[in-house]
């Protein structure tokens, strides 16, 4: 099952006109940019910074979905 999902994958990619590999891969390069680089750059590790515990990060996170702001 596997080996024959890889193979339609593989032949459909492989006989895909030119435009359509390059669309491809500025797609993936796209999504490269934006849930690799921008999660490093832009989205810091709020919790494990402000907390050491577990039991602490669990009762910050439970406060904050509990509680109106």
């Amino acid at each position: 099952m596997l080996k024959r999902t890889w193979a339609l994958y593989y032949n459909g990619f492989r006989e895909m006109p030119r435009w359509g590999r390059i669309l491809w891969t500025i797609i993936l390069i796209k999504l490269f940019i934006m849930f690799i680089i921008f999660k490093l750059l832009l989205m810091p590790n709020y919790l494990n910074s402000r907390y050491d515990s577990t039991e602490e990060k669990s009762n910050h996170v439970l406060n904050e979905l509990t509680t109106k702001h």
